[in-house]
């Protein structure tokens, strides 16, 4: 209790809390189109292919979206951004609800909610940007938790477009972003970590080993979390013929599991490091993953390894996140955003995947054995370079270094050894 309220005291608690709420709403709608999948693709009658496009197409988007407002976050401010893209959000929305009627419409609308998944790097690096580095994993834990925002879209979003239309949840998902709108502005504060730097600074890390091991990882941990959760909707409606509100709700039981373990993520890797959290995590991925592929008929054992699969997910997203800091002490947001955007582009692998598998091969298993075959590389090279990690920059298993000296000399050091 006492380690949590020095915690509380050493940062700016409603920053973080509006960081948390800000992402919590974006991240609802970045995901809507996969939530209303089942009904899309009957509204169009897509093929297995179609319609793993069609999901993947927000995923690909908000990747891309990430590094550039990222780099904004860094001119114009943390808040700002966020504030700005809260507005575009509410515009594609409109669009959603009184323009999109046709396949190629929904291919658009997949793009503009990709404006809504490039908030991730903006949200942890705002939200933990008052806190030292000690209990910066716990804090970007925290706020990166609004990945609950999945369980939002999958609960609400099949009801209320069983009952209005799936178009309308654009309109109605509009209205919701003004709370936190209101929340961010009222509420939070920029941090003061923030530097002037030139453009080639801002993505240095795009050069560095150490920036492509790290979005590798991420392809496994968020890439897995994203894609699964986009596609269960459709896996669960297809697979074991259940409603598409049941659908909504099996996704919504997996989905909740990575979000809640997100800050355990973060906790236990500040105590125990994020290399040795991301070993057992990605392991557990793999593991879950192959087993899911094979069980077609069992649907109560299938939820339940799909829960422990986003589990996992959600502790190693939580586990990385506590490394970056330390690797980039002063570029955080910019370095967040450019492995965000490299690393969520896996999660547009897997429903092309699945959709590939069933199509060719009239199964989804070989989808599923692609990406646990993807994370059992991941996993090799993080242990090979983990070695060199924590001769420079981390101390044994990816704790934080408690070395006297500035954050200026410490993220000198990270950049010259890598």
């Amino acid at each position: 209790m006492s380690d949590y309220k020095a915690f509380l005291r050493s940062g700016h608690v409603p920053t973080l809390l509006a960081s948390f709420l800000y992402f919590d709403f974006t991240f609802a709608i970045w995901v809507l189109n996969g939530a209303m999948a089942p009904f899309i693709s009957e509204t169009f009658n897509l093929t297995p292919v179609q319609k793993g496009f069609m999901i993947s197409v927000p995923i690909l988007a908000g990747a891309l979206m990430r590094f550039p407002l990222g780099v904004l976050s860094q001119y114009i401010g943390r808040k700002n951004a966020a504030m700005t893209e809260m507005a575009l959000i509410i515009l594609a929305l409109l669009f959603g609800n009184f323009f999109v009627n046709t396949h190629d419409r929904v291919l658009a609308m997949g793009v503009l909610l990709g404006i809504a998944g490039g908030s991730f790097g903006i949200a942890l690096s705002l939200g933990s940007g008052w806190f030292p580095p000690k209990y910066k994993g716990l804090a970007m834990g925290i706020a990166g938790a609004g990945n609950s925002g999945t369980v939002l879209a999958v609960l609400f979003a099949p009801p209320l477009a069983t009952k209005f239309g799936w178009q309308t949840v654009y309109g109605l998902a509009a209205a919701t972003m003004v709370l936190p709108m209101i929340v961010m502005a009222v509420a939070a504060k920029e941090p003061l970590d923030r530097e002037h730097q030139s453009f080639r600074e801002h993505i240095s890390c795009l050069f560095e080993k150490d920036g492509w091991a790290f979005s590798l990882i991420y392809v496994i941990t968020f890439g897995g979390f994203i894609g699964l959760a986009n596609f269960l909707p459709t896996y669960f409606y297809d697979q074991f013929k259940v409603t598409k509100i049941q659908a909504g709700q099996l996704t919504m039981l997996a989905t909740l599991m990575g979000s809640a373990t997100r800050v355990l993520g973060g906790y236990i890797s500040d105590r125990w490091g994020g290399v040795n959290t991301l070993t057992g995590v990605l392991s557990l991925v793999v593991v879950t993953l192959v087993i899911c592929g094979t069980m077609v008929q069992q649907l109560a054992l299938t939820t339940l390894l799909f829960m422990l699969c986003f589990a996992a997910l959600g502790a190693g997203n939580g586990a990385l996140f506590q490394l970056v800091p330390l690797r980039w002490p002063l570029t955080t947001a910019v370095a967040g955003s450019m492995i965000g955007e490299l690393g969520a582009l896996g999660g547009g692998f897997i429903p092309n995947a699945m959709g590939i598998s069933k199509q060719n091969y009239g199964s989804y298993f070989y989808g599923f054995l692609a990406f646990a075959m993807l994370g059992v590389g991941v996993l090799v090279m993080m242990r090979v370079m983990q070695i060199r990690w924590t001769r420079t920059w981390a101390e044994k298993g990816g704790r934080a270094r408690l070395a006297v000296g500035s954050p200026a000399s410490y993220g000198g050091q990270a950049r010259t050894s890598a």
